[in-house]
């Protein structure tokens, strides 16, 4: 009977913000001007993009287009790569880059709208930037008194596990605004509540929930189809590992860019597999199996060169812990490959003098403890009092069981 249940609650259908607002618009966005930031994973379950549903059920009313890092089109590769303005072949409408010379919406830009819609699909993780450019578009929207209408999307490694330290005040960037952990557990609506109602951001905000999502849901459980968000998470499995590899990209260990399958291959050519499996065993990495592997990027670190290390199966989502596992992973290379083993020099995301890995851990103390091989359990208790005040903050902004 339990099995029955959990089959019947599963089986009904999530629709996201955008379906919702597609269906049942709210009356007050009538005769509104229209801004819409989005990326090629903005579509509903028909695989319909947002621009072109807006459009049709909001016809005249669509002003302007809005992109977040890696562009409109979701094409560039890496970070620090821009996109420029552009017009779009269709409608004729600007289409303004948020990662060029400038991160923050302007008055010129944000002047043809009345409302911002946003329908984004984050990755769960607080380095993934889109959550950044929302906080930005929140500002500018009262700097410049406009409203912002989030449609909201699941988070993809579900909304019930937290893990990892809160940013501390010098490693605040664009890869962490705010004091949040690296897993947060909430949807992209709920990150928009939570920076107006505790960040400050304070604009005129509402947010187009889901239907029938549940907070103990991986993307696959939702029935929804996937659309790479950004050309590095090109499955959901790539979006459960990210919270964790995501790491390597402050080291000179290749998370997998310029593969198949990147952040689930990590390696490097002066990997020993042999050395680090013995160094970590399975008991200490719940969830995951890790299958030595050889491979060699087409691009990005190491391109060009075999790289030895290993491939994150993730056999239990609901006991894998990515930046536990990662962590680990890490610090089982320091030990055992310390004197090849190198930090990435800035630049990172804009920032040209702290550490890469600095900004992407949040906190430079953990990645001195990790550099002394402190045991990782004594590490990860170190923020769980941090993790538990960060929970208790997010209760009020909770939109879903």
């Amino acid at each position: 009977m339990r099995l029955q249940a959990l089959t019947a609650r599963y089986m009904k259908r999530v629709t996201t913000g955008l379906e919702n607002l597609c269906r049942n618009p709210p009356a007050w966005l009538k005769g509104c001007r229209l801004g819409l930031l989005c990326n090629p994973a903005s579509v509903d379950r028909q695989f319909r993009h947002a621009r072109d549903l807006v459009v049709r059920r909001f016809p005249g009313q669509l002003k302007a287009l809005y992109a977040p890092q890696h562009g409109f089109q979701a094409e560039k590769q890496d970070n620090m790569v821009e996109s420029a303005d552009s017009i779009d072949p269709i409608l004729k409408i600007p289409v303004f880059s948020l990662y060029s010379n400038t991160r923050v919406p302007t008055r010129d830009m944000f002047a043809p709208i009345d409302v911002l819609l946003v329908d984004l699909q984050d990755a769960g993780t607080r380095v993934y930037t889109f959550i950044y450019t929302l906080s930005y578009c929140m500002e500018a929207a009262r700097t410049y008194s406009k409203k912002v209408l989030v449609l909201d999307r699941p988070n993809p490694v579900n909304g019930q596990t937290v893990e990892g330290n809160c940013v501390a005040a010098d490693c605040t960037s664009f890869v962490g605004r705010y004091p949040i952990p690296m897993r947060h557990g909430l949807t992209i609506g709920e990150l928009a509540l939570l920076f107006n109602r505790h960040f400050g951001t304070s604009c005129d905000l509402e947010v187009m929930p889901m239907q029938n999502w549940r907070r103990t849901m991986t993307y696959t459980d939702t029935g929804l189809p996937w659309v790479p968000p950004s050309p590095n998470l090109p499955t959901p499995v790539s979006a459960m590992v990210y919270p964790g590899q995501v790491l390597w990209e402050g080291t000179n260990v290749s998370e997998g860019r310029g593969t198949t399958q990147p952040f689930e291959l990590f390696g490097a050519p002066f990997i020993e597999p042999r050395l680090l499996a013995a160094a970590v065993t399975a008991t200490e990495l719940p969830g995951v199996i890790l299958r030595p592997v050889t491979f060699e990027p087409t691009a990005n670190k190491w391109s060009g060169h075999p790289c030895h290390g290993f491939q994150i199966h993730v056999t239990d989502p609901s006991c894998y812990r990515p930046y536990t596992t990662s962590l680990k992973l890490l610090q089982a290379v320091i030990r055992h490959h310390r004197q090849n083993f190198q930090w990435k020099p800035p630049p990172y995301e804009y920032e040209f003098e702290r550490l890469p890995i600095d900004l992407i851990i949040g906190d430079r103390t953990v990645r001195e403890r990790i550099e002394r091989l402190d045991p990782i359990v004594d590490i990860v208790a170190s923020w769980r009092d941090a993790l538990d005040r960060f929970v208790t903050l997010c209760r009020d902004i909770y939109l879903y069981d």
